[in-house]
């Protein structure tokens, strides 16, 4: 590029901040592709607190109060597979809350709280309208050798954490004991978030849409199950309080696979 067409195109990029070349900005455009290592409970809350997390458009449903705690250690790149030669911009670690919706039947999942470690996770996030936070999670891995761990996602315990600002909000564990039939609803079905833009400008009306994800490359590793323990503490505020359990199901620990693509208004 000469330095007039420069002049006339200006600095550019996919996100902020924007540079000549493009190359500055913190995200690269999709696709982009994820693999991980993923410790989940499945549990219900009280479906009065789940309905408040909802927007007018979704209900709760067939199964009123179902929800999920999933921890998740990623590894993602773009197309170009460039971000894997730097582990520390292609690596890290994720928390969230899963509560089970519908859309005029069609069975969903909501996310009303995540965290994540990393500042490209966290803008990416806000991009697809997924309310991500920075935190500090962490979870068991599974080891190939020694005593230090389960062995490869077989049987053994499995355990996880976050802290939001120095906080301890959630633990969790998983004593998973045999093979399941088959993945957890809630890691199966699509996401709906909402796309928010906070108003700057005077008298704008910033944008405010559901949307869902267009995701390819699906793949599960062989899921294990097993009992499970949560604990959601009083950190935050009564909002995040009252997503607490009122009973735990099973907990599940499996690999997974995603290549996410775009947005797509909920219809």
């Amino acid at each position: 590029m000469t330095d007039s067409a420069a002049l006339v195109n200006g600095p550019h990029g996919y996100s902020l901040p924007l540079s000549p070349s493009g190359t500055s900005a913190t995200l690269t455009p999709p696709p982009w592709h994820f693999a991980g290592e993923v410790v989940m409970v499945d549990y219900h809350v009280d479906p009065a607190a789940a309905a408040r997390f909802l927007p007018p458009e979704l209900d709760l449903g067939a199964d009123p109060g179902q929800a999920a705690a999933v921890f998740a250690r990623w590894q993602w790149c773009s197309e170009s597979g460039a971000e894997l030669a730097d582990p520390g911009a292609s690596q890290f670690h994720e928390f969230l809350i899963l509560l089970g919706c519908e859309y005029r039947g069609r069975r969903l999942a909501r996310c009303p709280y995540a965290w994540v470690d990393q500042p490209v996770p966290l803008l990416r996030g806000w991009v697809q309208g997924m309310p991500k936070q920075f935190g500090d999670v962490r979870q068991t891995w599974p080891m190939r050798v020694g005593r230090a761990g389960p062995l490869d996602s077989a049987a053994g315990t499995y355990h996880g954490t976050a802290s939001a600002g120095g906080r301890r909000i959630v633990q969790a564990s998983v004593n998973v004991t045999a093979k399941a039939a088959e993945p957890p609803l809630l890691h199966t079905v699509p996401l709906v978030h909402s796309r928010v833009q906070p108003q700057w400008l005077p008298d704008e009306k910033p944008p405010a849409e559901l949307v869902t994800s267009t995701v390819t490359g699906v793949e599960f590793s062989e899921v294990w199950s097993g009992d499970a323990h949560l604990e959601l503490f009083d950190a935050l505020d009564a909002d995040f309080a009252s997503l607490r359990p009122v009973s735990v199901e099973r907990g599940h620990v499996f690999g997974y696979a995603e290549t996410l693509v775009s947005g797509a208004p909920l219809t």
